[in-house]
């Protein structure tokens, strides 16, 4: 039975006029627009004026950032687009005020800095904030696009992948437990525990909420309790995790990947087996998580990448440019290393991600 799925109400979030950046963005279209006015053949190159009109920019500038900071709550309950039109027209009419208001200082006080009459000062200041609000707001609004349809399409991109899940490791686990029911009802029964964690963690069973490197190491040694059982002693694992911080905030199912691919690349194709060390330490600015294996002699089939591009693409959605996911092999081992700052760390959203293409290939 196919699910109904209701239309949402497209919604055109405004920037946050709050912040520095968007701020420093008002400071520079509006000094560059005096430059450039000064810098016209006409202007008469005034350094007096020059200064004045800075000034002005300036005031009106911050007067315009604190009201519609102010605003932006009211402004963004309008419906479609209008939290734009209304922030446009905010602009307009603020700095149509603060023209008027120079313009009678300038006759109070004698100045004689504005030519025109003041009519013409304070239409030519409206249609000038018109043409650069109109642009800034567009360039603002499709920033503001470009980064819902970056979370769009990774969202869609786990639930595509959760959608995944490997069979041949689904059928091993199976054959698995079907051998230890009778020989051994316990194992058999914490294998079935461990399995089911496993994949409640990949269907986002946990609810839309990031990890912990406690919660997803965790996930790992069940992943590596289950390939124990099938694997035995050509299964060893190396672990250096005691110095970590386990609260460090982490997208879900983000390491067992990487290990099950480190166990399927490295452990199983080779007959004596082999070590998978896992090492993780804290550094000045964030996390440094090392996952290695034993390369084969013979690289195993199917693998094209894929899976470690996705954990890239996951890494730096999480945890911006600074990030860094390295892989290749190092002296007979294929290395992949993890570099995770903790500033820039995503609390919420996208974070019951399963990593698909990275159980299926990463070769």
């Amino acid at each position: 039975m196919s699910e109904i799925v209701q239309p949402r109400t497209e919604r055109s979030p405004l920037p946050d006029f709050c912040s520095l950046p968007a701020l420093f963005a008002l400071f520079v279209v509006g000094g560059l627009t005096v430059v450039v006015m000064w810098l016209a053949p006409d202007s008469g190159r005034n350094w007096r004026a020059f200064s004045v009109a800075m000034a002005f920019v300036a005031w009106t500038t911050l007067i315009l950032a604190v009201t519609l900071c102010k605003l932006a709550a009211q402004l963004q309950r309008l419906p479609g687009h209008w939290p734009y039109a209304g922030a446009w027209l905010w602009m307009v009419l603020i700095v149509a005020l603060a023209s008027v208001v120079a313009h009678w200082m300038d006759a109070a006080l004698q100045l004689q800095l504005i030519r025109n009459g003041g009519l013409h000062f304070v239409s030519d200041n409206a249609l000038i904030a018109a043409l650069l609000g109109a642009a800034m707001l567009r360039y603002f609004y499709v920033l503001a696009q470009w980064q819902a349809r970056l979370a769009a399409v990774a969202h869609a991109q786990v639930e595509a992948l959760q959608a995944r899940i490997r069979p041949h490791f689904l059928f091993n686990s199976m054959n698995t437990v079907a051998a230890l029911v009778r020989v051994d009802p316990t194992a058999a029964e914490r294998t079935i525990e461990d399995l089911s964690e496993l994949f409640r963690a990949a269907l986002g069973q946990h609810g839309p909420r990031n990890s912990t490197l406690d919660e997803e190491l965790a996930l790992v040694d069940r992943y590596l309790a289950i390939e124990q059982l099938r694997l035995g002693e050509r299964l060893r694992v190396d672990r250096d995790t005691d110095a970590a911080p386990r609260d460090f905030p982490m997208p879900r199912l983000l390491l067992q990947p990487l290990v099950e691919n480190a166990v399927r690349h490295g452990i199983q194709p080779l007959r004596e087996g082999g070590e998978v060390a896992i090492r993780i330490r804290r550094d000045d600015d964030g996390l440094i998580i090392v996952i290695d294996n034993p390369l084969p002699a013979e690289p195993v089939r199917g693998g094209n990448g894929h899976g470690l591009d996705n954990v890239r693409q996951r890494v730096a959605f999480h945890y911006g440019p600074r990030a860094k996911v390295q892989a290749g092999p190092q002296a007979r081992r294929f290395v992949v290393t993890l570099q995770l700052p903790l500033e820039h760390a995503l609390p919420a959203t996208l974070a019951h991600k399963d990593d698909g293409d990275a159980h299926t290939d990463r070769r």
